[in-house]
């Protein structure tokens, strides 16, 4: 199995924290070495390990944003 590296360039927050411990953040990460995007997904303490999250570029991000905008909720 091939090793996944990241590299967390940027803590936006987190979101929620289950009774285990972990974390679902949004984070700016790097993975193998590529172009930092925006992440979302959960996380154990200390990062060790990690959940399937959601990668997004800026222009994917701002569309969400503008999705979550025009909600009613």
């Amino acid at each position: 199995m091939t090793e996944i590296k990241f590299e967390i360039k940027e803590t936006v927050g987190a979101l929620s924290q289950s009774p285990k411990g972990w974390s679902k953040e949004l984070n700016l990460i790097s993975w193998n070495g590529k172009e930092p995007k925006f992440d979302l997904r959960d996380w154990a303490p200390e990062h060790e390990k990690m959940g399937k999250g959601v990668t997004l570029s800026v222009v994917e991000l701002k569309v969400l944003k503008d999705l979550l905008n025009g909600m009613d909720l």
